[in-house]
């Protein structure tokens, strides 16, 4: 009988456990509106790029790639916009087709973080990993911090894309024309 209360007992206070950490990361990223940060992002393992973003909720951001041929990325909420000197024009998407749809929209995330566990093969971070519409994806939240620091998805040719943040500034002031795309599909 001592062994069933035990269980129980452990049981109910790993649940409570998970919970809690959920639930953290949750308050802490509702209080987000803002997001500026560096980044470095792998796709298939095999191409690294780096940059710096600006993210502004909901759905929109700004990409700058540290290259040679001046890569932008940017978003209105809408669209997606990728321009560089590399490509004699510029790639247009509509957001809602690509997966940084999901990943620009705080809401789905938070919705998202509250129907599963953090995965717990992470001793670093709080990972939760969920599947939305044929997107698999994994969203990474620094424990000391409870900030993001960073997401893995797959793109529209179903590359994998590990995008790892770093020197993450919350809630600055943003200017909403940096994310007008007009600028970059001239």
């Amino acid at each position: 009988m001592i062994k069933y209360i035990i269980f129980i007992f452990v049981f109910f206070f790993n649940i409570n456990v998970q919970s809690s950490s959920n639930q953290k990361v949750i308050n802490h990223f509702e209080k987000i509106y803002s997001l500026q940060f560096k980044f470095i992002q792998r796709i298939d393992n095999n191409n690294v790029e780096k940059g710096e973003c600006i993210i502004l909720y909901p759905k929109k951001i700004f990409c700058e790639y540290y290259d040679i041929y001046n890569k932008i990325l940017v978003s209105n909420g809408k669209s997606l916009v990728i321009n560089s000197d590399k490509i004699k024009n510029y790639y247009r998407y509509p957001l809602d087709k690509t997966p940084l749809n999901f990943i620009l929209d705080k809401k789905f995330l938070i919705s998202k973080m509250k129907e599963v566990e953090d995965d717990k093969n992470y001793p670093f971070y709080y990972v939760f990993n969920f599947e939305y519409e044929n997107n698999l994806i994994k969203v990474f939240f620094d424990k000391e911090s409870l900030d993001l620091i960073g997401w893995e998805t797959k793109d529209i040719y179903q590359n994998l894309i590990q995008t790892f943040l770093s020197d993450v500034n919350i809630n600055i002031e943003v200017e909403e024309k940096l994310f007008s795309i007009q600028k970059y599909t001239n």
